[in-house]
């Protein structure tokens, strides 16, 4: 209980002021010559001082009760009407005092309150939490601190936050002191809440914002198929007429080969039979007749042999795979230029012979169409058939000085007109390589074939 302040006097101001006031009264009273008379005066006067003592000692006593009784009233007020509930608990956690707030929390009257435990009134699932909270309590120095949910008697629940410290008295007991949380707890659940909702608001915005960027998409890609759906029907157009074309071709080339075949080896191989058969007809036949009709006959087969090979030759020249590229370019550049009058220069380094594989018989193709547009179309008087390095790789350029063309244009055309440039631009694609054309008026047509060089040992396992 806390202390109000005291009116206090030292017994020399106490006796000072009993001595003022027996002055005082002693002017009212005659005075006595007799010696005794003195003594009896001196005597009276101790007696009168002691009792005004007391009288003075008995007000201030009065005055520290009253004031004693209205600090005990403060307090009372303080205590009772606190707004958070007071409780002293023994080791045991039963109630001693409560004051009227901690009652009213509980909905227990205060008289029937004292000697039940505080655990009642703790829900069921969390009665170890206050066990815990009172064995810290009373085994450590300093408070603790614990939040439980209390159960009000009538069904009510509330949150409740609750700091013990333990008393200086000898019969262990604590004060606890228990605040109503609950509205603190749903401030706290609010924001929990609020803070939940705008972080899915915030996902709810972001997701939003992808659908939004995927349906942007999605009609683009829409967009993109319907046009990649009318390039795919130009474009299968297009290879109908280009395979059509192709069949009109190898058509044409097996007309061409056939009336080769009938027109030189049936004739050849006709007039062999016939010589034989005059010689099998004639009964007698001198030596030198006989040596000569099989000089004439071996030289037949040998114009057919030739034929044959050049047959073979133009198909798939043996010497491609026999003695490589180069050396079969040279052969054909060495015919090409007999044949056209073209004259032809033709360089490259020893690492192009690392080349095998499809991708030399795609270079020599390129080289013989190209060389063959060049005749047809470029009226060309010299061509440069170079191979140089490039990065990671080779490149083959066929360069005439003859007129220039549209590559566009051409590209664009009829299927018939550009079958040469798509074949050898599809060769490339099957090996991995690129092809180009440039064409400058005035300056000629180049034609670039690149693919990836490789050592001879990987080519080989390649193929």
């Amino acid at each position: 209980m806390q202390k109000g302040p005291t009116r206090s006097h030292s017994d020399e101001d106490l006796r000072r002021r009993a001595e003022v006031r027996l002055r005082q009264g002693k002017k009212r009273v005659g005075a006595d010559g007799h010696e005794s008379a003195a003594d009896i005066r001196r005597t009276l006067h101790e007696l009168h001082v002691h009792q005004i003592e007391l009288e003075l000692q008995n007000e201030a006593l009065q005055v520290a009760r009253n004031e004693a009784e209205s600090v005990l009233e403060k307090y009372t007020d303080l205590y009772d009407f606190a707004p958070v509930g007071y409780f002293s608990l023994d080791e045991r956690g039963r109630i001693l005092e409560a004051n009227l707030t901690g009652a009213a929390m509980l909905g227990v009257n205060r008289s029937r309150l004292v000697g039940q435990r505080l655990t009642r009134f703790v829900v069921q699932a969390e009665r170890t939490i206050i066990t815990a909270f009172l064995k810290r309590l009373f085994s450590k120095s300093g408070g603790q601190l614990c939040e439980v949910t209390l159960e009000k008697v009538g069904g009510t629940f509330f949150c409740a936050h609750l700091h013990g410290v333990p008393t200086d008295s000898a019969c262990h007991a604590c004060r606890v002191a228990v605040s109503d949380i609950t509205a603190i707890k749903q401030v706290e659940q609010a924001k929990y809440r609020m803070d939940a909702m705008a972080s899915a608001n915030q996902e709810l915005c972001l997701e939003i914002a992808r659908r939004q960027d995927v349906e942007e998409s999605l009609k683009g890609s829409e967009c993109q198929q319907r046009q990649l759906l009318e390039q795919s029907h130009i474009m299968h157009g297009q290879l109908r007429r280009l395979t059509h074309q192709i069949m009109h071709a190898q058509e044409e080339e097996r007309k061409r080969i056939s009336r080769e075949l009938h027109d030189e080896i049936t004739q050849t191989l006709v007039g062999i039979n016939l010589d034989l058969e005059s010689l099998a007809r004639t009964p007698t036949v001198d030596s030198r007749t006989l040596k000569a009709k099989i000089t004439q006959t071996q030289r037949a087969v040998e114009k057919a042999v030739n034929i044959v090979h050049r047959f073979a030759r133009d198909l798939r020249p043996a010497m491609l795979d026999d003695l490589g590229l180069i050396s079969a370019l040279h052969a054909y550049v060495k015919s090409y230029s007999n044949k056209t009058g073209i004259r032809v220069g033709l360089t490259a380094f020893a690492g192009v012979n690392n080349v095998t594989g499809p991708k030399r018989t795609a270079l020599y193709r390129v080289a013989l169409e190209a060389l063959a547009n060049v005749a047809r179309h470029a009226q060309a008087t010299r061509v440069d058939l170079s191979f140089q390095r490039a990065p990671g790789g080779l490149l083959m350029q066929i360069t005439d000085n003859g007129k220039a063309f549209d590559v566009e244009g051409v590209s664009h055309s009829n299927v018939g007109k550009r079958l040469g440039l798509i074949g050898m631009r599809e060769r490339m694609e099957m090996v991995g390589g690129k092809f180009s054309i440039v064409s400058v008026p005035g300056t000629g047509t180049t034609v670039n074939a690149q693919v990836r060089l490789r050592t001879g040992a990987k080519e080989r396992a390649q193929t």
